[in-house]
């Protein structure tokens, strides 16, 4: 599509811009190829320095990628705001969409009474002057952490699990820092570290979460931050184990020239126990966001560390967003303080662990090796994404490619198991086995 897309300008920010107009509209989707910089600088009549210079800013931002022998090319999910309709790949009709990422959304918890009731008693307009995280549920946030370990007793909210790693990397690091990251990782976490114009260094995960030896080789290489999920981490479902979790304590004990960050997404719905790293090094947080377990539309998290780490936090918000409504937080606080929620959310991690156990006991029945120890993903290695990922499209499956979140890692594809039934898994597990070991045709040489 890149090629019939014409670039304009005559300076590199208007070669830049259009390249970015080429992307919101959708005519430079994800992963289209740019022209070579000497191509381009032809057919616009400029120098090659001049275009030299507007890849290396749509780069630093984030928004283009160079892909070695392919060029360069846009990434596959740039920091650009795009038309809607860009945004997504329609799946084909009566395909199951299992690509998403989200939670079941006949498992999130019935908003409406809660709402009604803080209509109900919603008091006097909360002002400038009596802003920020409110006592009652500060007061109930250090008791749920508490209970499962971490020291929570300085804490604040930001607006989800990604802005309070956004703004703990934005508080801590500088463009072109180095921030070890797991290798497969959270897609939106390569990203947002891309568009903060700092350098990923990949550290291999297992099921009990990033490699000691992997962390240690990030830390050498010059890793000024490092970012772990606790448990059900995307895409793999690992789940930082207490063997696991003492290795890394003792590898990051005393080091004072990293920022440690915890990333318990799923929170009540990892059905396996909490063996957090909360005060291993000298500047730590540990944020745990309500998204998953409450609903996305819920975009508050609370995020613990240790007192200058969440001052510069705090700090930051207020200069900025100024604070997390306080009408979410008194719904969030709601929600925590009834019994029938927290069943809800208990038994909404029953059937994520069911529908998950399932599916990779199915892939086993049929020699497949896949990974989900916790969460709400399988990640399934095979031989060449592009034609697992067809050929399950042709079979009325959608699934995510693992390009999304690998740097070094294998190749694989990522099933969120959200949207299935237990009657679903021995016919999915039989499409994916037909997608990753296809048939011979007849007369086909073996």
């Amino acid at each position: 599509m890149s090629a019939r897309y014409q670039f304009t300008g005559a300076t590199a920010v208007a070669i830049s811009a259009s390249i970015e107009s080429g992307i919101r509209t959708g005519a430079l989707p994800p992963g289209a190829a740019l022209p070579p910089v000497r191509v381009l600088a032809a057919e616009l009549g400029v120098s090659p320095a001049t275009v030299a210079r507007a890849y290396q800013e749509l780069r630093q931002r984030g928004v283009l990628v160079t892909a070695g022998r392919h060029g360069t090319r846009v990434r596959p999910r740039p920091p650009v705001a795009a038309s809607r309709s860009a945004l997504r790949p329609t799946p084909l009709p009566g395909a199951r969409d299992l690509s998403r990422g989200e939670p079941d959304p006949r498992l999130l918890p019935t908003l409406g009474p809660h709402l009604a009731a803080l209509a109900a008693d919603a008091g006097p307009p909360v002002g400038y002057s009596h802003s920020g995280v409110l006592p009652e549920l500060a007061e109930a946030a250090r008791a749920r952490l508490n209970a499962d370990g971490v020291p929570a007793s300085e804490i604040t909210l930001t607006g989800g699990a990604l802005d309070g790693i956004e703004r703990l990397l934005g508080a801590h690091l500088r463009p072109g820092d180095a921030v070890a990251v797991e290798d497969p990782g959270w897609a939106n976490l390569l990203d947002l570290i891309a568009a903060l114009g700092m350098r990923p260094i990949g550290v291999p995960v297992d099921d009990e979460g990033p490699l000691a030896a992997g962390v240690a080789a990030a830390l050498a290489a010059g890793a000024r931050a490092l970012v772990v999920t606790s448990r059900a981490q995307n895409p793999t479902g690992a789940a930082v184990s207490a063997v696991r979790a003492a290795e890394l304590r003792t590898l990051l004990a005393g080091r004072r020239d990293l920022l440690l960050i915890e990333d318990d997404h799923a929170a009540e719905l990892a059905r396996v126990p909490l063996h957090s790293l909360a005060g291993a090094a000298a500047s730590w947080a540990f944020v745990r966001s309500v998204s998953k377990p409450f609903g996305p539309d819920l975009r508050l998290a609370v995020l613990a560390g240790d007192a200058t780490t969440v001052a510069r936090v705090a700090g930051r918000t207020r200069v900025g967003a100024g604070w997390v409504s306080t009408v979410l937080q008194r719904l969030v606080l709601a929600l925590w303080r009834d019994p029938a929620v927290t069943e809800l959310v208990h038994r909404a991690a029953q059937s994520y662990e069911l529908r998950r156990d399932g599916l990779v006991a199915a892939l086993a029945e049929h020699g497949l090796t896949a990974y989900g120890r916790s969460g709400i993903n399988v990640w399934l290695p095979v031989a060449d994404e592009t034609s697992a990922v067809t050929a399950l499209r042709d079979a009325g499956w959608v699934v995510a490619p693992g390009a999304l979140y690998r740097i070094a890692a294998a190749p694989a594809v990522r099933i969120t198991v959200s949207p299935l039934t237990t009657d679903d898994l021995i016919p999915l597990a039989e499409a994916l086995t037909q997608a990753t070991n296809p048939t011979p045709p007849p007369n086909f040489p073996t």
